[in-house]
């Protein structure tokens, strides 16, 4: 097992959002991907209220860049490999080799982080290096995966837990480290039967029957997916976060120097 170099099935990758096209694909998505749109939902309200100079780490294909409100000095930074591990490449990004960042010290006031730090070997100085790039008084916006699928093998490293991360960012200095919960076991359960099919239809498996079988069964499933989606949306709106969920969104603050 672990041995393995890919997945069994992988969901399309994200794409920047610009173009009404491709603001109404990105809605659509969310409203079959739960972690999307969970994210989202937690995310959108302060980046919209951002200013001053936002750093998007391990940005990918900048999904949440259109958030951001008009007159913002925005800076998505990446891996130089991220092609090759993760099948993003954006012209506009800053990629760069090794573990520190090349950015200046006391560079901005808010890094966004979304979905990232699961996939970073060494989770204490990365936050290490979030913090020294922020401002005094900055915030630190971080989302990680909970309940998960194995992903972009075999560069998925970490699940946290709260403990986990209000651990890692103390002890990188952050302070007033407030932890939520997306979504509980419902919306969890309704994530793994909305991927069911997909991951049926979509599969890589090791002969032209077995995939008609997977395809077929693929098929027979997909009208669960409105139905699962419903209720996965219902509880995201309604519940407080349970100690089983899709992942984390994190709040945390630099205190002033």
């Amino acid at each position: 097992m672990c041995e393995r170099t890919e997945e069994e099935w992988r969901p399309a990758l994200f794409h920047r959002v610009e173009s009404h096209r491709e603001r109404f694909l990105a809605a659509a998505r969310r409203l079959l991907d739960l972690q999307a749109a969970s994210i989202w939902s937690d995310i959108a309200p302060v980046l919209k209220t951002a200013s001053g100079a936002v750093l998007d780490v391990g940005c990918g294909a900048q999904p949440y860049r259109c958030l951001l409100p008009e007159g913002i000095t925005y800076t998505g930074i990446d891996i130089v490999d991220v092609k090759q591990r993760f099948g993003y490449e954006m012209p506009d990004t800053l990629y760069y080799r090794g573990d520190s960042w090349p950015i200046a010290n006391l560079s901005f006031s808010m890094i966004l982080c979304t979905e990232t730090l699961e996939h970073v070997s060494n989770p204490s100085f990365f936050l290490s290096e979030a913090y020294r790039v922020l401002n005094p008084g900055g915030t630190l916006v971080l989302t990680v995966p909970f309940a998960a699928r194995w992903h972009f093998i075999p560069y998925d490293y970490w699940r946290f837990t709260p403990s986990s991360l209000k651990h890692f960012l103390e002890q990188a200095g952050f302070r007033n480290v407030a932890v939520y919960a997306r979504g509980d076991a419902l919306t969890v359960a309704c994530h793994k039967m909305m991927a069911l099919p997909l991951s049926l239809l979509f599969r890589k498996s090791s002969g032209p029957i077995s995939n008609c079988i997977f395809r077929l069964l693929g098929i027979a499933l997909l009208p669960l997916l409105g139905f699962f989606a419903i209720i996965g949306h219902v509880s995201l709106r309604t519940t407080r976060g349970g100690d089983d969920c899709l992942g984390y969104t994190v709040f945390a603050e630099k205190g002033d120097e």
